[in-house]
């Protein structure tokens, strides 16, 4: 039985709602990040925050769309926050040990 448009409540490429794009900014922006944490991460003071913050992004990236990228900048960042946190602490030791002279 149809009603007065003969829409009959089946779906069709006529009658389907618009698909939606996808908005992947955040998870462009987390690889981005992830990638420059590479470099980041020779001086701390950059490193630390180009992470943390590329792990946020692609966090929020995750839910809005762009699984893959998101996923993809979260591992990068998190490995760039790890080597920053590596030089850091090979610094302070480097640092202690000059001081001792």
């Amino acid at each position: 039985m149809s009603d007065f448009n003969g829409y009959n409540g089946e779906q069709n490429m006529y009658n389907s709602p618009m698909m939606q794009p996808e908005k992947k900014g955040q998870s462009i922006a987390s690889l981005v990040l992830g990638i420059c944490s590479f470099i980041a991460w020779l001086i701390p003071l950059f490193g630390y925050p180009v992470s943390i913050v590329g792990i946020v992004m692609g966090a929020m990236g995750m839910k809005k769309g762009g699984k893959k990228m998101a996923i993809a900048g979260i591992i990068c960042s998190s490995i760039g926050l790890l080597i920053t946190l590596i030089n850091s602490i090979a610094g302070v030791i480097m640092m202690m040990g000059m001081m001792n002279y």
